[in-house]
């Protein structure tokens, strides 16, 4: 909202100023220079981290098409052994992202991620030599756990870097390339399989793993020097970052009243857990993910489609090609619901449109006798709704501005758990043997979506009557002690000197 009151010091403000409702913050119009500090985050920061996903959506990728490209009938994988490649790999994620994310907080985050990229490019080289599917368990469960803080650390990053009326978007960007890679993963495997098969006496599957290994491997290292850090403790190794351009962060951070990171302590894991928030979060971003399974299913019921003389009414190609179009459109919707989520200043709307949204082709397909048109209507509009996480991780920032330690350990926490419950919920809501109708998964699809509205409406209440005028009143705490310390600093020091001193104090300040 425009403010057209003088501040409480009886200075004017600019009439295009803005109030932050989450902290009562007056954030002035950008500068000119602060929208190049912004342009430069995006092509640096923003760009590398998207190239990052699109390779770790490589990595975990190259098992399906290994699978389909000879490794099945090379390692006689005739049981389950395919899905418990996934499973393998969800516990190691699940188990060591908690972990990772408290030695985020204590490691330079230059460091540790390109470390742990580095280690998982190595395993996914090693790949290559398996013999039996038990060897391709324990590099699946070590490359699930090495990549755990991969995504969690990038939104750790985007939260650190951006305000939040630049969050959402960013984050949608972010998430967005793994949607957009579905394709690019296909046609490079696909290339790597046609061209290099038989090369050297290695199979093509096995090729994919070495491609992939090295592309991951050589991007590992561009992290030291170009992963910024937090702008309390910025990476020396970063050519790309300037004094002045810390100078503007921290200054970001402090007009939106937001603290910087600190290490994390056991005392903060107990501060989440009791935290009415981490529950509503945990169980927000759970709900909405697991509820966002059914297209997953789309492929299945295209090839169930048979012509009147039984033959089958799509090809091969056809049926892998249709979902991409689904695809397509799930990455304009996680654009367009992070930027209205960022320009309206809201986050509860589109998660809780998007769990109306889901709703609508869940109860459908539950019904199932209806025509094939409204059947391809509801796979399609499942995409509609693939975007409640930039939201959901935009909001957990909003609501919690004054505690990093706390949004770490909620983020970790919320995406762990449902990667625990992804492990073996699987084959109880999608069971095979109900193909391709799967009324009990549509049917749990309904009560995630309904949970997922609730949860939202239900916080979006709590967030007014309880958490703004509670985090308000503590940014007004924070800036009276501030105040206070700089009048103290006024009377003591000699003016040569008191610029400087005044200059740490804020820094100090806005990490509190």
């Amino acid at each position: 909202m425009s403010l057209l009151f003088k501040a409480q010091d009886g200075g004017a403000i600019d009439p295009t100023a803005h109030i932050d409702p989450h902290t009562g913050a007056v954030v002035e119009k950008k500068t000119k220079e602060e929208r190049w500090f912004v342009a430069r985050l995006d092509a640096i920061l923003l760009v590398y981290l998207c190239i990052s996903q699109v390779i770790k959506y490589l990595d975990q990728q190259n098992i399906s098409a290994a699978y389909v490209s000879g490794m099945k009938e090379e390692l006689n994988l005739y049981g389950n052994e395919y899905n418990y490649f996934t499973t393998w790999f969800n516990v190691g994620y699940a188990i060591f992202l908690i972990p990772s994310q408290i030695v985020i907080t204590h490691v330079r985050p230059s460091w540790w991620l390109p470390a742990l990229e580095t280690c998982w490019g190595v395993l996914t080289l090693a790949t290559c030599k398996v013999t039996n599917y038990k060897q391709v368990y324990v590099l699946r469960a070590f490359t699930g756990a090495l990549e755990a803080t991969c995504y969690p650390g990038a939104i750790m990053l985007l939260m650190s870097w951006y305000t939040p009326r630049e969050l959402a978007l960013r984050i949608g960007f972010y998430q967005s390339c793994q949607s957009s890679t579905t394709k690019l993963a296909g046609a490079l495997q696909a290339a790597i399989y046609n061209s290099m098969n038989g090369l050297h006496g290695m199979s093509g599957w096995r090729w994919m793993f070495v491609i992939d290994g090295i592309l991951t491997l050589v991007f590992s290292i561009a992290g030291f020097i170009l992963i910024p850090d937090f702008p309390s403790k910025p990476n020396p190794w970063a050519f790309w970052l300037r004094p002045r351009h810390v100078d503007q962060a921290m200054d970001r951070v402090a007009r939106f009243r937001r603290a910087d990171n600190k290490k994390f302590t056991l005392r903060s894991v107990k501060k989440a857990i009791l935290n009415p928030l981490f529950y509503f979060i945990v169980l927000l971003y759970v709900a909405s993910v697991l509820g966002q399974g059914g297209y997953s299913y789309f492929n299945l019921w295209l090839r169930s489609l048979k012509n009147d003389d039984g033959t089958a009414r799509w090809s091969v190609a056809a049926v892998n090609a249709i979902p991409i179009g689904g695809g397509a459109v799930s990455v304009v919707m996680i654009w367009f619901w992070g930027f209205f989520s960022d320009f309206f200043e809201t986050r509860w709307i589109p998660i809780a449109a998007q769990g109306v949204i889901g709703l609508i082709p869940s109860i459908i397909m539950s019904i199932w006798t209806v025509s094939d048109n409204a059947k391809y209507f509801s796979y399609f509009a499942c995409y509609l709704s693939l975007a409640t996480s930039p939201p959901i991780w935009a909001w957990l920032s909003d609501l919690n501005p004054f505690d990093a330690e706390q949004r770490a350990f909620i983020l970790g926490s919320a995406i762990a758990l449902y990667y625990a419950f992804s492990a073996w919920s699987g084959p109880l809501i999608w069971p095979a043997s109900e193909a391709p109708h799967y009324a009990h998964g549509w049917q749990v699809m309904i009560a995630l979506w309904a949970l997922v509205v609730i949860l939202a409406c239900t916080l979006r209440y709590v967030e007014l009557k309880h958490i703004r005028p509670q985090n308000v009143r503590k940014a007004e705490a924070m800036i009276a002690v501030r105040k206070a310390e700089e009048n103290d600093l006024n009377d003591e020091e000699d003016d040569d000197k008191k610029e400087p001193v005044l200059h740490q104090v804020r820094s100090v300040a806005s990490r509190v």
